[in-house]
């Protein structure tokens, strides 16, 4: 019976020993660079809200236009307006869909479900003056 757990120890330290081998000399991982549009709807979302919060703080609507290129989306505006609905629709989080609305408002798409989240205006940012 002793023998028996020997050899089966044996056998998990050459299959680990193999199996890293292989994994890490062989055949290891490749990272390529994937396109923007490979990613899942859910982090495409994410990378939108992101540009939307970037464009509250900025104002630069053309900036926030090339970066959503990347998503590879015919009609950007469209895009953002119909985002913006579906989460408004579902009740996502407010700052979100604040973000969202103000830049579907930049690019001229302001529909009646997005008014009542009109209110958010950008930050001023003030200089203090100098002693």
């Amino acid at each position: 019976m002793v023998r028996f757990f020997y050899w089966v120890i044996i056998g998990v330290a050459a299959g680990t020993l193999a199996g890293l081998y292989v994994g890490w000399q062989v055949a290891p991982v490749e990272y390529t660079d994937s396109p923007m549009t490979a990613l899942a709807e859910e982090y495409q979302e994410e990378y939108t809200l992101m540009i939307a919060a970037g464009y509250i703080a900025d104002g630069d609507l053309n900036g926030a236009l090339e970066r959503l290129r990347l998503l590879g989306v015919s009609n950007i505006p469209q895009y953002v307006q119909e985002l913006t609905e579906r989460y408004i629709s579902n009740s996502r989080d407010l700052q979100d869909i604040r973000y969202l609305v103000a830049l579907a408002e930049g690019f001229g798409r302001l529909t009646p479900p997005m008014e009542n989240f009109r209110q958010y205006s950008r930050p001023v940012i003030q200089e203090t003056p100098a002693p």
